[in-house]
């Protein structure tokens, strides 16, 4: 015990730490205390915020209240970690002329070394204060298509889904040909908002205009393609359109936006083999794929019934060169 003691020593008026006879700069015995304090406010700060998420939460249970657990989630991390911050500024810096010198300091070796951190960070609070999305958004980000997860000071999370089949080839590959999920979870960093545009399915009209392209012979009754294609839209999608209409008077009230139909309509297009007939609705940004599916068993019936065939490339045959056989003179 006393070698140790005459290895490891305080000395001097600020007690500083000498290692066999070595004296470390800057190690005294304040600056311990400094040390166990910080470390104590973090773990008191930290026990703080999981006390308050754990009282909110039991009382915002279910999905009628995922916007709010959202905004309150964000609420505790940021006033635990403003509380975090002033704490640690009144541990080390007493002096104010000490903590302006340090702050221009840091500030300056953050600029330059972690741009992209610091510029990932001030896009957080763009994303709060601009209200381009919330955890429950479906958005494309980063050319990430999905619903949003998780919301980060540096890092957005998102659960990624499928792409339709007219935008297959856009990056990253996916093997889902609908919006649903793949169970890949990915994380963007904030900042991509500075720089990329951001689709927001749900930010304030939670409504998806769709069509469903059919193709048929231009012999076929296309009074009749059309009247089942009306029937089976409607009949899937009228509550949409009834909720839709509501949403997009807000819309009006919010933004400069024109008028849009939200009746659904066939609209027919000429090609050089058959009439396609694409029937446009409304329907919600999820479960596109379940209504898709269910109008197209409903169309095939009624084409069935009205005897009507869904129209393909087909080639016709009309005529042969003449074939002239001569047999081989025997030797």
């Amino acid at each position: 015990m006393i070698v140790v003691q005459a290895l490891v020593q305080l000395v001097g008026p600020e007690r500083a730490l000498q290692i066999f006879g070595v004296k470390l700069v800057g190690i005294t015995a304040e600056t311990g205390r400094k040390i166990l304090l910080s470390v104590l406010a973090v773990l008191a700060i930290a026990l703080l915020g999981r006390g308050l998420e754990a009282l909110v939460r039991p009382a915002l249970r279910g999905d009628e209240h995922v916007h709010a657990r959202f905004w309150w989630r964000q609420a505790i991390r940021l006033g635990t970690a403003g509380i975090a911050l002033l704490l640690l500024l009144s541990i080390w810096f007493d002096d104010p002329r000490r903590l302006t010198t340090a702050a221009g300091l840091v500030t300056a070796g953050l600029a330059i070394a972690l741009q992209r951190v610091v510029t990932a960070f001030a896009a957080y609070f763009v994303i709060l204060r601009g209200r381009l999305f919330r955890v429950g958004d479906r958005l494309v980000m980063g050319g990430v298509r999905g619903d949003v997860i998780a919301l980060g000071f540096i890092r957005t999370t998102i659960m990624e889904m499928g792409e339709p089949p007219p935008v297959q080839s856009a990056e990253p590959a996916v093997w889902v040909e609908a919006r649903q999920y793949t169970g890949r979870i990915v994380t963007v960093t904030n900042d991509r908002i500075f720089t990329e545009a951001v689709y927001n399915y749900t930010r304030d009209f939670p409504f998806l205009w769709e069509e469903l392209r059919v193709p048929v012979a231009y012999t076929a009754d296309r009074a009749a393609a059309e009247r089942i294609l009306l029937e089976a839209a409607r009949k899937h999608t009228t509550h949409e359109s009834e909720m839709g209409a509501e949403a997009l008077r807000e819309l009006k009230r919010r933004y400069f936006v024109d008028s849009a139909d939200l009746d659904s309509r066939v609209y027919w297009r000429l090609t050089d083999n058959w009439l396609e007939l694409a029937v446009r609705f409304v329907t919600r940004e999820r479960g596109v794929r379940a209504v898709k599916d269910a109008m197209s068993r409903e169309l095939l019936a009624g084409f069935e019934r009205a005897g009507i065939q869904v129209a393909s490339a087909t080639f016709e045959v009309v005529g042969l060169p003449p074939l002239k056989v001569e047999p081989t003179p025997s030797r």
